[in-house]
């Protein structure tokens, strides 16, 4: 073999492989028509890289310190630098335990999001190989099925009908094929290619079979540099801009309680360096939802996997919070809403000769069809027959004439039981009517049909049959007689209507998009009940003939249409950027490459079953499985694991305000000394109880659901500030009144700040968790009923939480136990004071929407 060089001079596209001719290119392929052997495809693999578009890889160790870098992240890291660094003096050494403890917890929540991710990652990888196309080739003198990314430049493959092209190539000898190029180009009608053509990676065939040497593989395809142009730049989606509004809003509430110590602590109390500086730590330590970014990943990385059970396979992780929103899906019309598949309308069948029946004609049009080697129309006619058998029972074929493009029927001659000869014919209506030399009123009859069908999008079919008394098959026969007309037309999917009823039920306006006639789209949205308020897309530019429509601004026509008809890629993208000017949240379904600017550019790209590589790059979502309903499932189960996110924020910003407040109050008020430690014990129980969020039972919301930023800070302030009060209250009743000594019979432990703190401690604890049956539930917490794990993780965290109160003696966190007695009286107040949080809750929905009671409502999906 030569050497590399020249192989460096393909991949660079320095040799025009295109136009050569056919023994050029085996030349300056160094190949032969005996193929490659095995090796030599190892060593082109080398030089030209896999056949497939390329996939950027993050590095893992990169991905696991990004979860420790983040605004949240820094606070804790300033908070651990603190108690080393200035958590000195005072007579006591660095308080290490504090330190150890922030660095651990940092860990944990970085190892727990990373492997979340990266499982979820590897899983919809594992799901996206096994949709790798297949492909037949020549390798070392035998024909074998191989992965298409195997192929390289000097390969000989086999095209035949059904396939996609693995990769460019240049046709060999053989009957023409044709080449379905709309994936790449949008062209609607098969191409033919002649031997020597080029047929490009991406097309379809759609009638014949031939061989094929490579050309270009990967990224240097046709299909591979159009993909390229693709814009790879992610915007930063709505969950990183909530995300970061979340994390400033709890620091700057840490900010200001932290201001207010300071200047309360040091100029105003002259209170000692290191005690100060450890009140500072407790707001800083307590405040912060550290675990936020984790449990928001995991919650989604958990909710991919259950998608992916259904046949939608996330490929980016935060288009499921996006999908939640949506409101608007823009579906393709061809095998998504329909089937892909042409099928006779029977109920529309129209008989001409009286005393025949609908199923006789259909029986003399699946003579007229082949019953192997079928197209399109001679399946959905043989189809129509109860067993495809019948077709030729009872009958002797002589001879079949195949469908050509001149006389544009098909027409078969055969011999009866009785040994008599006849013919039968299908074909173009015109020329049957031609055929059968139709006048007077059968004619007019036959060509209203004709316009009735055509009105509604459907096609027609002219069947006719006549006798051939000579038994002869030259014979011209005796004169023809029409049968009668047949409806084809592409039949909406059995489950479509039902999907789209449900759409519109959770606030989902399904528009249609369509490259095909609008009669045809007309008359698949009226089987739908979708309406037929549809376009032709030259209204979408503005210059539509029809004077109605040209005075409806575009806007307007894009938001209220049913859908378009005879749309290109450009228009889908136009569509897309129009409704997301207008603020929807707009979804997408394609699944060519001249789709994949219109996936990328929707707020979610989906790429629906069977659909290319590049559309599949292009896109969010991958769905394994055909038709509209996987998205309906997916739409649910989004808005199901949004709102454990929603709940589980709505939930950090209360606790960020009661911690920061109440201990900000004890400590100014009473000048109260809380050990950090203790706040970190909290921060550790809580976020592992507050994990087993993201498999909590949830109703999902019936509408489109977004991050209400002000719902989301009103109710966190409210609750959070009604909590940090309960706790000022319980510190002052323990510490200023005998209220507990005389209500529960316990002793007093004003004098002793080690039992105050631990008293303080199981208190914050208690409340502090059990919001989050508040925040989960949207009538009374106490009627919704929580996930298992919930419930047992709080149970769990909180018997550990009463024994460390009971009984731990830390003298490095100034803590010791309070007994049994007081731990009953706490768990006592703790739930009495629980009881309000869901009235307030009520009043807040109230006071922003006007509708507090709208449970009703909202349970209804």
């Amino acid at each position: 073999m030569a050497s590399d060089i020249s192989f460096e001079d393909l991949k660079n596209e320095n040799v025009d492989l295109e136009h050569i001719p056919i023994e050029e290119v085996f030349k300056q392929l160094k190949c032969t028509r005996e193929g490659l052997t095995s090796a030599e495809g190892e060593k082109r693999l080398q030089v030209f890289g896999p056949n497939k578009l390329e996939e950027k890889t993050d590095s893992k160790l990169l991905k696991f310190l990004g979860f420790m870098w983040n605004p949240l992240s820094w606070v804790m890291e300033v908070a651990a630098i603190m108690a080393i660094v200035l958590a000195n003096g005072g007579g006591k050494p660095p308080d290490w335990q504090d330190f150890v403890g922030i660095v651990v917890l940092l860990i944990i929540n970085s190892t727990i999001s990373f492997i979340e991710e990266n499982n979820a990652g590897n899983a919809a990888a594992a799901l996206m190989a096994g949709l790798a196309p297949k492909t037949k080739v020549l390798r070392d003198g035998k024909w074998s099925e191989e992965e298409a990314a195997l192929l390289v430049p000097g390969d000989l493959i086999s095209i035949k009908l059904g396939d996609i092209v693995p990769a460019d190539a240049r046709l060999l000898e053989g009957d023409p094929l044709k080449i379905d190029q709309s994936a790449l180009t949008g062209e609607s009608l098969p191409v033919t290619k002649n031997p020597g053509s080029e047929v490009f990676s991406g097309s379809t065939c759609k009638q014949g079979e031939i061989e094929a040497v490579v050309i270009a593989t990967g990224v240097h395809t046709f299909f591979g540099k159009a993909a390229h142009l693709v814009d790879s730049t992610n915007n930063v989606g709505h969950f990183q801009k909530v995300l970061t509004s979340i994390g400033n809003f709890c620091i700057c509430s840490i900010a200001i309680g932290m201001l207010i110590e300071i200047i309360v602590m040091y100029p105003i109390q002259q209170r000692a360096y290191r005690d100060g500086i450890d009140n500072l730590l407790v707001l800083l330590i307590g405040g912060i939802p550290i675990a936020m970014p984790t449990v928001l990943s995991v919650t989604m990385a958990i909710g991919s996997h259950r998608l992916s059970e259904q046949g939608a396979i996330t490929k980016r992780m935060t288009a499921i919070e996006e999908m939640a929103g949506m409101d608007v899906l823009c579906s393709d019309k061809t095998g998504t809403l329909t089937l892909n598949k042409l099928t006779v309308d029977k109920s529309l069948i129209e008989v001409f000769p009286t005393g025949m029946d609908k199923d006789t004609l259909v029986l003399y049009a699946a003579r007229a069809s082949r019953t192997e080697n079928q197209d399109a129309i001679d399946a959905s006619i043989v189809g129509m027959l109860s067993d495809p058998k019948e077709a030729r029972a009872g009958i002797t074929e002589v001879h079949f004439l195949p469908f050509n493009p001149v006389d544009k029927r098909t027409a078969i001659t055969y011999i009866d039981g009785q040994g008599n000869w006849h013919r039968s014919s299908k074909g173009a209506p015109e020329q049957i009517i031609e055929l059968c030399e139709l006048k007077g009123e059968v004619l007019k009859k036959a060509h209203k049909v004709i316009d009735e069908y055509a009105n509604r999008g459907l096609r027609s079919l002219g069947v006719s049959r006549q006798t051939v008394s000579e038994k002869n098959k030259e014979s011209a026969g005796e004169s023809w007689e029409f049968l009668g007309l047949l409806p084809l037309f592409d039949p909406p999917r059995h489950d479509s209507a039902e999907t789209i009823r449900r759409a519109l039920d959770l606030g989902v306006n399904v528009k249609m998009i369509t490259g095909d006639q609008l009669a045809i789209g007309k008359e698949t949205g009226r089987r739908l009940g979708m309406g037929t308020n549809m376009y032709p897309s030259s209204s979408l530019l503005g210059n539509s003939k029809d004077p109605a429509i040209a005075s409806i601004p575009v806007d307007e026509l894009i938001e209220k249409a049913d859908g378009f008809a005879g749309v290109f890629p450009e228009h889908k993208y136009e569509i897309v950027k129009r409704l997301q000017e207008m603020k929807h949240i707009c979804g997408m379904t394609g699944d060519g490459v001249n789709d994949a600017p219109a996936l990328k550019k929707a707020d979610i790209g989906i790429a629906v079953a069977d659909a290319t590589d590049a559309a599949r790059s292009a896109s969010d979502i991958v769905l394994t499985e055909p038709g509209l309903s996987v998205i309906v499932s997916a739409v649910l189960t989004s808005r199901a694991i949004f709102q454990r996110m929603k709940n589980y924020t709505i939930y950090a910003v209360s606790i960020t305000i009661r911690i920061v407040f109440g201990f900000m109050l004890v400590a100014l008020i009473w000048k109260f000394d809380f050990s950090p430690f203790m706040v970190l014990i909290i921060a550790i129980l809580n976020d592992g109880t507050i994990m087993t969020i993201s498999k909590d039972r949830v109703k999902p919301s019936p509408l489109p659901d977004s991050w209400k930023l002000k719902e989301i800070f009103a109710t966190g302030v409210v609750l959070g500030a009604y909590m940090a009060i309960i706790t000022v209250v319980f510190f002052f009743l323990v510490h200023d009144t005998d209220f507990f000594t005389r209500v529960f019979g316990v002793e007093p432990i004003v004098d002793n700040e080690e039992q105050l703190n631990s008293a303080l401690y199981l208190q914050v604890s208690i409340i502090s968790q059990a919001l989050i049956f508040v925040t989960r539930s949207r009538s009374w917490s106490y009627v919704e009923r929580p996930g298992i794990l919930l419930i047992t993780a709080f149970f769990a965290a909180q018997l550990v939480a009463t024994v460390i109160a009971v009984y731990a003696h830390w003298d490095f966190a100034r803590v010791n136990g309070v007994g049994w007695g007081w731990a009953g009286a706490i768990w006592v107040f703790s739930i009495v004071t629980y009881i309000p949080l869901d009235i307030l809750k009520f009043l807040i929905r109230l006071g922003l929407s006007g509708r507090a009671w709208d449970n009703m409502l909202e349970n209804k999906v």
